[in-house]
């Protein structure tokens, strides 16, 4: 009897272990960051490890279609082109699925850089593998790494969705800052405002 009780644990231990979701821990500040290869629309593969020169990394999850990530454009391409040259990259990830939402395909994408001018890759998180990870939830969601990928800063990227000129804390730009200083940003997270991110039930 023993020994049927013990093969029964066994087998259910078994089963829920096999079933239970991977589902990553969300990055917290401090946590290191886990590099990525994922397709541009310039048609290369990038990665953070590319960039051997950088003091850091802006990991914006944004899309095509969300009013919020549509609102954000012009800032995100203003962001990228501002801190380039002071050794912060910027790299925009597409979380969504298209088969969810059609207007985030990837042949979109490519069109949606052209017509803007995109001065950073934007990539695509095919297969929906990177946001989990990240814990990205909304589009645009930002994540400020340090040289060595340590997470350093989380949420908005500043805190007016509709009006630049009205934007009161730059909180992205605010934490570039602090790291720039050695210093701790304040605060190290915000809440991030926009569209759910669009993955398959």
């Amino acid at each position: 009897m023993k020994i049927l009780s013990g093969l029964l644990l066994f087998v259910s231990v078994f089963f829920i272990a096999g079933f239970t979701p991977d589902t990553p821990t969300p990055y917290k500040i401090g946590d290191i960051a886990i590099d990525f290869k994922l397709k541009s629309v310039d048609g290369k593969m990038y990665s953070m490890s590319d960039f051997k020169e950088a003091k850091g990394f802006i990991v914006v999850f944004t899309c095509n279609h969300c009013p919020f990530a549509v609102k954000y454009e012009d800032r995100i391409n203003a962001l990228a082109k501002k801190y380039k040259p002071q050794g912060y990259i910027l790299l925009a990830i597409n979380p969504n699925d298209p088969a969810v939402q059609p207007d985030d395909s990837f042949e979109l994408m490519k069109v949606r850089a052209k017509e803007k001018g995109f001065a950073f890759p934007y990539l695509f998180d095919e297969g929906q593998k990177i946001y989990p990870q990240y814990g990205a939830t909304k589009t645009p969601h930002t994540f400020l790494l340090d040289k060595n990928l340590v997470v350093r800063y989380i949420g908005a990227i500043d805190d007016n969705v509709d009006s630049t000129k009205d934007v009161k804390e730059k909180y992205l730009e605010n934490a570039i800052a602090a790291l720039e200083s050695g210093k701790t940003p304040s605060p190290e997270t915000t809440r991030a405002i926009g569209c759910s991110i669009k993955a398959k039930k």
